[in-house]
Parts: C-alpha cells; structure tokens; sequence
C-alpha cells in the first residue's frame, strides 16, 4: 500500500508540472459513467511446485506461462470536478477473462499428483486523477487495488483468491452528446498464492503429500480501449 500511496502521489505531481498553460474545462468531464471495454491482455503466471519438500527426494519443476489474448469488461464511476483543468475519477471495473497454471509433475515421486490453479473474475477500484488538456480530451493517471478469484483442481488447500496493485496511465476524449472514447495501458501486479497438498483423496485427482507444495506469481500487462457514456 506504501508503494501505492507513493505512485500516486508522484503521478500527481508530474502532471501539475507539465501542463503548463493549458486552456480547458474540466466541469465537461464530470459526472456518472459507464462504459465497455475491449482489451488485449499479456499474462504472466509464474509458477512452481516443489514435491515432498524438505526430504532427500524432492522434486522441483519450473511452470512459466505467458499468454496473450482479447477479452472485454466493463467500468463505471464518477468524475470529480477539481477547478478548470484538474479533475478527480473514481470508479470500478471488471474484466471477464482466465489464465491458468495447469502443473503436471514430471518427477518420479507418486505423491506428487497434478494441480491446476485458475484465475479468473478479475475486480478493480480506482482513483485516477485527470488533467484536461482541452474542453474534449484529457489525460490522467489511475491507481486501484485489484481482485482476482482463484480455484483449485487436485488434492491441495485451497490458497484464498488475490489481491494486488494496478497501475494506469490513459486518455478520454468526451463529445458533446457524452459519448467518450478512453484508451489505456497499465499494469497489475498480484501477491503471490501457495499452498500444500491436502494428503487425501478427491475425485479425478491424485493422493498428494503434504509436504508437496505449489506456488504462483501472477501480474498482468494491458491495453484497453473504452466505449461509454457521461451522463
């Protein structure tokens, strides 16, 4: 959160330095919204297991995933008029997608069966504080914190869903109908998810030792393009 709060402040900053003497309205940005999302996602899954840890045997296996696709999602918030030229969104979003870590063990030991963790559902809350650059275009920078759903296929406890940071940078441009169009790139980045094997048997699943651990870093990079409208 420190992390967070810094960023955003920093983000802040800049964007009073750099925009000089512009001309702009920002009371045409204000107000409730809604809007569609169509996005390219980059997914990122780091992943690792570690069978009967702690023991002369152990096998550990190396998961990478990378993936890209196009998914969509939807946001809504409100626009907070700050003077002429600055204004302050906030709102949510979420995004329908799934990226999986699918772990099946290469090692010899039989207690080291087959796990797949599954993310999906993914939620966000932002800030973004925004400069107008004129009565129609503006550009801001966002700050949220993100949630994910995880779930869990295999003998293993389930290690609770994610939470994380994102990071955005983005411009919107309003008509005067209160049609906007917004594009962004930005960035999440999720705490880590572990978990150990649960030492019983469930159905299509094998017997996996307690001591067989899996873990996970998932952060992804997107680009999104935004159809709404200001109310």
């Amino acid at each position: 959160m420190k992390k967070l709060i810094t960023m955003f402040c920093a983000a802040c900053s800049l964007m009073l330095v750099s925009v000089g003497t512009a001309q702009s309205d920002s009371s045409n940005f204000a107000g409730p919204y809604v809007g569609f999302q169509a996005l390219g996602v980059g997914a990122e899954f780091k992943g690792q297991s570690n069978s009967s840890a702690g023991t002369s045997g152990a096998v550990e296996d190396q998961v990478p995933v990378g993936a890209t696709t196009g998914t969509f999602g939807v946001e809504a918030g409100y626009v907070l008029p700050l003077g002429s030229m600055f204004a302050l969104d906030i709102g949510g979003e979420y995004t329908h997608g799934e990226t999986k870590l699918d772990h099946q063990t290469s090692g010899e030991d039989s207690n080291a069966g087959n796990v797949a963790m599954t993310v999906d559902s993914f939620y966000s809350w932002y800030v973004a504080p925004t400069v107008a650059l004129s009565d129609t275009s503006s550009i801001y920078f966002k700050a949220g914190v993100s949630h994910a759903d995880v779930g869990i296929t295999g003998d293993v406890n389930h290690p609770g869903n994610l939470s994380g940071e994102s990071y955005s940078i983005g411009t919107r441009t309003v008509l005067p109908s209160g049609i906007f169009i917004r594009t962004e790139a930005g960035y999440t980045e999720y705490n880590g998810i572990s978990t150990h094997g649960a030492g019983g048997l469930t159905v299509g699943s094998d017997l996996i030792d307690a001591n067989t651990s899996f873990s996970a870093e998932p952060s992804v990079v997107r680009g999104t393009v935004s159809l709404g409208f200001r109310f």
